[in-house]
Parts: structure tokens; sequence; C-alpha cells
């Protein structure tokens, strides 16, 4: 499962950027990411940055389905780019997660930030049914996400 989301904001990147390169501001913002806490408690020696246990939920009519996956943002360095990776401490084989966000801001008048986002799912069991149901997440979750990058700013300054 490959799904790709774009959003559009007058908001400068560094603002846009600080919610997406942190894992637990996604709770705030993306209602399938139930909890996202920081796993300062188990790191691993060969996580290339922090890592953090996220509860994923969904429902679709009555079936409910959640999961649970630890993230280690496994790159990050610039302002830009970030990407986040499934690693599992636990020794066995589990199916990839990933989740990259680029920002690009404009050169034109009025400053437009380009946030584009991929979430790559590598497992089998994903159906279609469940893919429209993200994709309507991600929509609503859009104008969630801006908020947030305002609040934090707002509490910054």
């Amino acid at each position: 499962m490959e799904i790709t989301a774009s959003l559009h904001t007058v908001l400068d990147a560094e603002r846009i950027f600080a919610v997406v390169n942190d894992l637990g501001t996604y709770p705030r913002w993306l209602d399938i990411v139930g909890r996202a806490v920081p796993t300062a408690a188990d790191p691993d020696g060969d996580d290339p940055g922090p890592a953090w246990l996220i509860d994923l939920r969904g429902q679709l009519g009555p079936l409910r389905r959640s999961k649970r996956l630890r993230m280690v943002r496994s790159s990050g360095g610039s302002t830009s780019e970030v990407r986040f990776e499934r690693r599992e401490l636990d020794g066995r084989d589990h199916s990839p997660w990933v989740l990259e966000a680029t920002l690009k801001a404009s050169d034109q008048a009025g400053q437009v930030t380009a946030l584009t986002m991929r979430l790559h799912y590598g497992g089998s069991l994903w159906v279609p049914l469940l893919d429209r149901v993200l994709r309507d997440e991600i929509e609503r979750s859009k104008p969630r996400l801006v908020t947030v990058a305002e609040e934090l700013s707002a509490d910054a300054g």
C-alpha cells in the first residue's frame, strides 16, 4: 500500500516541519494515531534517531482494529525532509511501515509551503476499502495540522 497526500498552506515551512518532524504531535491532528509516546525507556543503539510507540486505530462500521508500532526517525537532518520507519526490538520480522514528509517553500509572492507525505505499508493485511477510509481521514486532518502548527508557533512566541 502506498498513499501520497499533499497540503499547500501560507504557513512557513518551519512551522509545518515542527509538526511533522515530531510523531508526538500526530494524535493532535491525525485521528488514526491514537497515541504517540517517545520511547526513551527502550532506546536501541542501532536507532538512527528518536523512537516512538505509535498506536494506530481504525474503524469501519462495527469492525475496529488497532496496531502498535515502534517508529524511529531514520532521517531528518534537514528542515525540509523527514523519514520514519518501523523498527521493532522483538527480533521478529515485521511488515514495513515508512512515513516520509517533504516540504518545499515557493519563491512566489505569498510564500506558499507545499507538504507532501508518503506512507508505505508492506504487509498483506490491507484491503481497498481501508485505503478509502485512510484517504478520507487524511483530507479531514489537513486543517487540523495547520491549526496545530499555528498553536505551536504561538506557544513558542
